[in-house]
């Protein structure tokens, strides 16, 4: 009954709240163009968010249950923010993207209240804060309503986490700049001693919260440790900005890993996703003696951060993410441009140069963000490094070999 109370306290009615896709203004607004690749999922001219029904399938969700969500909000007769796009629904009401996703959350969070087998609770709190997780995608800085949904999201969370087999601790990590924030660490069943870590950098759009299938069906099965912390600007890190020094939390993080008893530090890997993996690269060369390897799924190094053409052609939401993460919230494109290029890894001066770590990248074939010379350059950087191409289809099969492969690999780099 008390998250029922949180979840009624956190989004009554107070004020007139500023819509999702207005937050990040342009200074020559664009047309949003069409396009799909496996991460990030699909973007067209009618929805502002890019659809990522693969990553939410992944993730435990019910393909029925997204498309029944997505037409409740395609179908809502109420004032929009911008006319020709389905999700731009103001307020919070019917037909709001927050709103509906969170009416779905609810109803598996009254599910998990009123069963008494523990097992099904944990899969019902699952849903509940995968769901809540959508309703506040892609967690933009200064939408209340995301913020709301995304403290209802890891509490839900946490829920689940007590029904499970598996142990989660929340960890604090002190910050130089002052203050902490918080890690989720994942541990595997029945742990002989302190164990092998995998830091897991998430995608820019994602909550920490989003990685427990990861954990469960690849990561555990093998002895791991899953530790995860929200990206600057983001759930537990939302006062942080991202910085061109990418990976200086995870560094932090990194350096006090020896004080935590159920990790054992002399065996950290890390694995990236997106612009996750541009921190995870970053930390092979500065950290060497602390990381053992990395792995990289469609990475966000160089390619994409240096090339006017491909930002021009990545969905809108996708430049708002990143400005947002940045603390920009009015862009000018060719001084955004500018900024986002001293993101890339190549120009920094790192990438390129021979590392010690051993890295695994993974890459999906015509992916917008991420081409193939992108995950090439990272392998070759490494002097011990893989390539992994990840065929397209099957699309859900690959992503699940392709996982497998780099579980097993990350195992046996970590000796």
């Amino acid at each position: 009954m008390a998250n029922q109370n949180l979840s009624e306290s956190l989004f009554k009615p107070r004020q007139k709240h500023q819509e999702t896709s207005t937050l990040v203004k342009h200074r020559h607004p664009r047309l949003i163009a069409g396009n799909y690749n496996t991460l990030d999922g699909n973007s067209h001219g009618s929805w502002y968010r890019m659809i990522n029904r693969l990553m939410w399938i992944w993730r435990g969700i019910d393909p029925f249950e997204i498309e029944e969500v997505l037409c409740r909000i395609a179908m809502a007769n109420a004032q929009r923010s911008d006319d020709n796009l389905l999700d731009t629904v103001v307020g919070y009401r019917k037909g709001n993207w927050i709103f509906e996703w969170s009416h779905q959350a609810m109803l598996w969070q009254q599910r998990a209240l009123q069963t008494e087998q523990a097992a099904e609770a944990g899969n019902f709190w699952l849903k509940a804060a995968n769901l809540y997780s959508i309703a506040g995608y892609p967690h933009l800085k200064g939408d209340d309503l995301s913020q709301q949904a995304v403290v209802l999201a890891n509490k839900a969370y946490e829920n689940a986490a007590r029904c499970s087999d598996y142990q989660l601790r929340k960890i604090e990590f002190k910050l130089k700049e002052g203050g902490c924030v918080t890690g989720f660490l994942h541990l595997p069943q029945r742990p002989q001693g302190p164990s092998p870590t995998i830091l897991v950098c998430g995608s820019l759009d994602n909550l920490q919260s989003d990685y427990y299938q990861l954990f469960r069906d690849y990561l555990a099965p093998l002895g791991f440790a899953m530790l995860t912390v929200d990206m600057p600007s983001v759930g537990y890190c939302s006062r942080l900005r991202l910085t061109q020094d990418t990976c200086t939390l995870h560094q932090q993080i990194i350096h006090q890993l020896n004080n935590i008893p159920w990790i054992d530090h002399t065996r950290v890997g890390v694995l990236g996703f997106r612009f996750g993996a541009n921190i995870a690269v970053r930390l092979a060369y500065l950290e060497s003696k602390r990381i053992k390897c990395i792995a990289t799924f469609g990475a966000i190094v160089h390619e994409w951060l240096n090339s006017a053409e491909r930002q021009q052609s990545a969905p809108v939401m996708y430049l708002d993410m990143f400005a947002s993460r940045m603390g920009i919230y009015n862009v000018d494109e060719n001084a955004f441009r500018l900024e986002l290029g001293c993101y890339s890894l190549k120009k920094q001066g790192l990438l390129g140069r021979r590392c010690s770590v051993p890295m695994l990248a993974g890459y999906w074939q015509n992916d917008i963000f991420s081409p193939k010379e992108e995950s090439k350059l990272i392998a070759m950087s490494s002097m011990d490094g893989k390539l992994l191409t990840i065929p397209i289809t099957p699309v859900y099969s690959s992503f699940n070999k392709a996982l497998q492969e780099t579980s097993q690999w990350l195992k046996n780099k970590m000796g």
